[in-house]
């Protein structure tokens, strides 16, 4: 039938929605630090990362689940990402932003590399030109 073309699974949905809001996570920054300074910006990230983790904490009734690794590395997440995006936010100051979010946004490169050494997932010769041309183009984009 002709609509089950347009059937998206759950997880693609919430994927192109992400696509949607890290557009706008890119951008917003340049505007950001045109008025603040790259440290102060950060602070006020984290105050929106705080009222989507206050709503996610009303969502679970206040009753987050624990267990030390999974917090552990959620923490981690944290700390990499709000120090990734300190230097995204200091890119931003003097760089073109377009320049900027298109080699911060080849970050699956490190996450890649990090699956196929620690979890061991399997690189196809596809993914490796993949990451190659990837490494091109960063080239491409400071020259």
């Amino acid at each position: 039938m002709m609509g089950d073309y347009f059937v998206f699974e759950k997880w693609l949905g919430y994927a192109l929605l992400s696509l949607l809001l890290y557009g706008f996570w890119g951008f917003f920054p340049k505007l950001a630090v045109t008025y603040l300074r790259p440290l102060s910006a950060l602070v006020y990230e984290v105050g929106g990362a705080i009222i989507v983790g206050v709503i996610c904490l009303a969502v679970i009734g206040f009753r987050p689940e624990i267990q030390t690794k999974g917090i552990l590395f959620a923490v981690l997440t944290g700390i990499c990402g709000m120090l990734g995006t300190l230097l995204f936010f200091a890119a931003a100051v003097k760089g073109k932003i377009s320049v900027v979010v298109s080699i911060t946004a080849l970050y699956p490169l490190i996450t890649i590399l990090l699956a196929a050494l620690i979890l061991k997932e399997p690189l196809t010769c596809k993914q490796v030109a993949g990451m190659l041309f990837a490494l091109l183009a960063i080239i491409l984009f400071v020259t």
